[in-house]
């Protein structure tokens, strides 16, 4: 076969598989057999690799994946992905209703549709090839996780048909039942931890390294807004560009509803409130958007929410079932939470055995027996909770509930502290839950982000005596990783032990990626290595402000407790828990063995700004929509000197309002008598002309279309 034979065959096959991987999925109605289907994708992919050049990134066979991502890129919205206002009633439902047709002339119906239980994607086609695929993130900016997303068979690579140069579409990806199950009873035959619900599920495979494994688990993708700088031009309605998007090979739901009454809207709700258990997927609501586009442009939106779309949530769903026993569990900090063991029961789409009971109070509040009948319910369809005991079937001289006098993990009497209702092991450096947690934190991606070990290594590490505390880890070797192994219990979705165990072991590629990622964990900035050393009450946001302020480690331990609370969002709290932490000679050993070890313990300043410090030593907190992006005046902010808050205090120097400025804040201000300046107020104050970033940003009548 020559290279121009291969070409047209490989273009036909390519049609071809597409066309068929439509007419199965979007469609449900296959025209060929699984196997000849499959033997064409062979033909195919063995073409390709006779001739890799003529392989395309649209290929049929780029869904079996097969690329690895070491790093996912952080990419800015073309439209910001917004959230939906929430609803839990019929009157919620109906004020929503009255207040449109307040704003609007004429009729208005809605368009209702499921609201799927999964995460967020924006989809971004150019000249109808899938060029982009985008997580939510922070709304402003996601995750590129094209590579993953092409293994999704619902979400088209190439369309056909009559579509816009450029468009996104933005969806809802999920993890059918089905392959929920067959992933966990994969997960139990290799030995590893289960997944606790579909949602979190889909979650952590789209951001999976390997797109074979991502292939393997089978995601799904349903479609439910497009957005496109002329839009409205191009459709009267939503349900309209919906029914286009399907003739392009989107997967568009097939239960969809345009709606003109309160009456049409709750029999659509009622009816799906039931049949929801029967769907192959999890939904946890029904969302409603008014339908024409022109109205929706009339209506716009607030900073965080298009004024012209709600969501109805479903109320968590309860069952019965009986009280077994009580687990006292030992956290990071030493908190103790009790742990209810139930008899199990199925509960939105999981079968549930545990439960929290929070702490103490929690118990004396609803009596608690041994034996008793008590009602769960999945907080936001996720957490179980009890809610409620039925106190008619309490069994005759049940035993009540006594919550623990003593750690579980390392007996050591508990302790608790005025005005707070937990109670708490005071054995930080000994007790092994706490050890652990605080080295698990210490590892993790926001903090050290020490890679490779995950899954039951630290437990072994532990276990074996070679990690006492966060410090040892730098003392590791290759020598001392490499061999290792250990069988590790197998936990549930409810983190309880299954009575499985599956193996952990340090193989080669294992140990050197531990010694590789130690070595880079030296280089990160020492506002995360802060962050990192677990001090209580103190986050992310509290340890960059910290840093920002005091610059080096012997500068924070050395600060009183009156500078340390002067600092803006610390507080007397948080500086009573840092005082604490380093009054105590263990950690300043932590901490000098730390930096023996390389880590960074002091702010790297920034390249000195050519501009005019004339900002110097003013606090200021930026609050709503501007001409440019709100990070792009943050920088400008401190480019000139100056310090972003982000609450108002009596410490706040300037409020930078911009449109939909939040009513509190500037009822705060006032009351405060902090000055409100504008945009205009601020670019005179730097001295500056508009300063404009170079991305494109969306203009109002785009912006308010940019929701999800």
């Amino acid at each position: 076969m020559t290279q121009e034979e291969a070409r047209l065959r490989i273009a036909e096959l390519s049609d071809e598989l597409e066309r068929h991987n439509y007419n199965y999925y979007i469609l449900a109605k296959p025209t060929i057999s699984d196997y000849e289907f499959d033997m064409k994708l062979e033909e195919l992919a063995r073409l390709e690799r006779q001739y890799p050049e003529l392989l395309l990134p649209t290929s049929p066979t780029q869904r079996v994946g097969g690329g690895i991502t070491k790093e996912f890129a952080s990419v800015r919205h073309r439209y910001p992905m917004l959230s939906l206002s929430n609803s839990y009633s019929k009157e919620d439902i109906e004020e929503f209703i009255q207040r449109i047709k307040k704003s609007i002339d004429g009729e208005v119906e809605f368009c209702c549709e499921l609201k799927f239980d999964g995460l967020s994607i924006s989809l971004q086609y150019e000249n109808g090839i899938l060029v982009r695929a985008v997580t939510r993130g922070d709304g402003a900016q996601g995750d590129d996780v094209t590579t993953n997303v092409k293994t999704i068979r619902t979400i088209p690579l190439k369309l056909h048909g009559d579509y816009p140069p450029f468009f996104e579409m933005r969806g809802e990806i999920v993890m059918p039942f089905e392959s929920f199950d067959r992933l966990n009873e994969s997960r139990v035959a290799m030995g590893d931890d289960l997944f606790a619900n579909p949602r979190n599920a889909a979650a952590g495979t789209l951001k999976l390294q390997d797109s074979k494994e991502v292939a393997r688990r089978h995601l799904d993708n349903y479609c439910y807004y497009m957005m496109m700088d002329d839009l409205e031009e191009r459709y009267a309605t939503h349900y309209d560009s919906l029914m286009a998007a399907r003739q392009w090979g989107f997967n568009i739901s097939n239960h969809l509803r345009v709606c003109r009454s309160v009456d049409e809207i709750f029999e659509f709700i009622n009816y799906w409130d039931v049949e929801r258990h029967h769907l192959p997927f999890a939904i946890d609501g029904i969302v409603l958007k008014v339908n024409s586009f022109e109205q929706q442009q009339a209506l716009g939106f607030t900073a965080k929410s298009p004024k012209w779309a709600i969501a109805y949530k479903f109320k968590a769903e309860e069952v019965e079932t009986e009280l077994q026993s009580v687990d006292f569990q030992v956290g990071r900090h030493g908190t103790i939470t009790p742990v209810a063991n139930l008899a199990p029961v199925l509960l939105a789409g999981t079968t549930v055995k545990r439960a929290t009971l929070n702490n103490e109070d929690f118990i004396r509040q609803f009596d608690l027996h041994y034996g008793d009948t008590v009602t769960v319910v999945k907080g936001g369809e996720i957490i179980p909770k009890i809610i409620g005991v039925n106190f008619d079937k309490r069994q005759v001289g049940a035993k009540p509930v006594e919550f623990t006098k003593t750690c579980p993990a390392c007996g050591t009497e508990l302790i608790q502290h005025e005005g707070e209702a937990a109670w708490y092991c005071p054995n930080p450096m000994s007790c092994p839950p706490q050890v652990k947690g605080r080295i698990e934190h210490f590892i993790s991606r926001k903090a050290m982000n020490i890679e490779s070990l995950g899954e039951g290594k630290i437990e072994l590490l532990y276990d074996e005596g070679l990690i006492k505390d966060v410090a040892d880890l730098y003392s590791l070797t290759y020598d001392k990783l490499f061999g290792l192994a250990k069988e590790i219990p197998i936990l549930n979705e409810d983190g309880i032990e299954t009575g499985k165990t599956r193996k952990v072991s340090f193989k080669e590629k294992t140990a050197q990626n531990i010694i590789d990622a130690l070595e880079k964990s030296r280089s990160v900035p020492f506002e995360r290595v802060l962050f990192a050393l677990g001090i209580r009450n103190v986050g992310e946001v509290v340890a960059k402000t910290i840093v920002a302020e005091l610059h080096d480690i012997d500068a924070i331990i050395n600060a009183s407790e009156e500078e340390l609370s002067s600092i803006n969002t610390v507080g007397g709290v948080i500086a009573q828990s840092i005082k604490a932490f380093f009054a105590s000679p263990r950690n300043l050993d932590i901490v000098e063995r730390l930096r023996q070890a390389g880590l960074q313990f002091a702010k790297v300043q920034a390249e000195a700004s050519n501009k005019e410090q004339v900002l110097s030593g003013k606090s200021i907190i930026v609050s709503g929509k501007f001409s440019i992006e709100r990070d792009e005046l943050k920088r400008m902010i401190e480019d000139y000197g100056g310090k972003n808050v982000s609450s108002i205090s009596s410490k706040t120097d300037y409020v930078l309002a911009g449109d939909n400025m939040g009513p509190e804040k500037r009822k705060k201000a006032e009351s405060l008598g902090i000055p409100i300046i504008s945009e205009a107020d601020f670019y005179a104050m730097i001295g500056s002309a508009k300063e404009m970033t170079s991305e494109p940003k969306p203009d109002s009548e785009n912006a308010q279309l940019s929701l999800f």
